[in-house]
């Protein structure tokens, strides 16, 4: 290794949600996107399905990385990733960044809303943003797809606060509380909320929804894969036959979203839904892209969730009533509770809000040293 990378790199591990992510600030890193990714590839130890090599966790959730940067302003945001805003309405830029586990690959090609309840704290440690005397909003641009997100969290004295009593499913314990609002996820990735242009398709003989309010998804009914939707992640994971039907599904899907050929992408996921059986709005079992999630992403269940307001779209005569506008989305670990509000007064569907609570917690700071090529 020659170079910044032979020095090691400022690096800091944190848990955003139910994922675990690498944050790093954009100056420390090369300008240059491929020279970026090819450098995260060798540090993650992606393209070894266990990154024995690199910081990953071996798995989709744990091989994320965040990169983080005072906001642009309109004249300097002709940023080159996927529909990067230029508004001058942000704080900080966040551009995520999906690693591939046994395959080294890197996708900007979503949001990930779990690694963004890290970046207002991450922003306050690296000293992007001043912090309130005792809690800090900040307004952070999620530059995969130009949308604007709000985060509120505690900073007593000026420091961001990890410990807490908020509790969400997927993570042990509690931690103190981030609050997310979401503005300008409509047609995050695909331009259109509903991006083949209809309400429902038609798949492989499987009725869909393709929804995309700040995460394109594949909504359909577990039924129509033979499945209760109660299964466990791990049922699902050891059933090869239905992986194939599920890459099958997206990858047609894919091209009637827009997204092109999606077959090494992580976009669009696939969400099997079935009614409530443990007094939540909806159950879900969701793949990232072909493997079974432990969870649902945030993301991903905002767009979901976005699904089941529309009147006719597939899965919703599955719901339960929503309290108000926040649905309670069970998943296989537990549960989410994400809010969302629709106007369907139109000929179109349009997204009023969407948000969510989370947390998040500093794991370790200090300098990661990539893999020589």
């Amino acid at each position: 290794m020659n170079g910044a990378a032979g020095r090691g790199i400022r690096c800091l591990l944190m848990r955003g949600g139910t994922s675990k992510g690498a944050y790093f600030l954009a100056e420390d890193l090369p300008a240059d996107p491929a020279e970026r990714d090819d450098l995260l590839i060798r540090i993650m130890g992606s393209g070894d399905p266990r990154q024995i090599d690199g910081i990953g966790g071996a798995h989709p959730l744990t091989s994320k990385v965040a990169v983080v940067s005072r906001a642009a302003n309109s004249a300097n945001s002709a940023n080159t990733e996927a529909n990067a805003g230029g508004d001058g309405d942000a704080d900080v830029d966040y551009l995520f960044l999906q690693l591939g586990v046994d395959q080294a690959t890197v996708s900007s090609q979503q949001n990930c809303g779990n690694l963004l309840a890290a970046v207002g704290p991450f922003a306050v440690e690296r000293g992007l943003i001043a912090a309130g005397p005792e809690q800090t909003t900040t307004r952070i641009r999620m530059v995969n797809s130009g949308s604007l997100a709000t985060a509120r969290f505690e900073t007593p004295g000026g420091q961001p606060r990890y410990d807490g009593d908020t509790a969400i499913s997927g993570v042990p314990g509690t931690a103190a509380a981030i609050v997310l609002d979401f503005t300008d996820t409509e047609g995050s990735a695909t331009g259109s909320l509903l991006p083949t242009g209809h309400l429902r398709d038609e798949i492989d003989g499987i009725e869909v929804t393709c929804i995309d309010n700040g995460m394109p998804v594949v909504v359909t009914r577990a039924a129509g894969l033979g499945l209760t939707g109660y299964e466990s992640h791990q049922e699902l994971g050891a059933d090869q036959a239905l992986r194939d039907r599920i890459q099958s599904l997206r990858i047609q899907a894919g091209k009637l979203m827009g997204l092109g050929d999606v077959t090494s992408a992580s976009v669009p996921k696939t969400t099997l839904v079935a009614a409530p059986r443990d007094g939540g709005t909806i159950c879900t079992r969701t793949f990232i892209p072909v493997q079974p999630h432990t969870a649902i992403g945030v993301l991903g269940a905002v767009s979901v969730v976005t699904a089941l307001a529309i009147p006719g779209a597939v899965g919703a005569e599955l719901a339960g009533r929503p309290d108000g506008v926040r649905y309670d989305v069970e998943h296989p670990t537990g549960r989410l509770q994400i809010e969302a509000e629709v106007d369907t007064s139109g000929d179109t569907p349009r997204v009023r809000r969407s948000g969510v609570v989370r947390t998040a917690r500093k794991l370790f700071d200090g300098t990661v040293f990539p893999r020589s090529h």
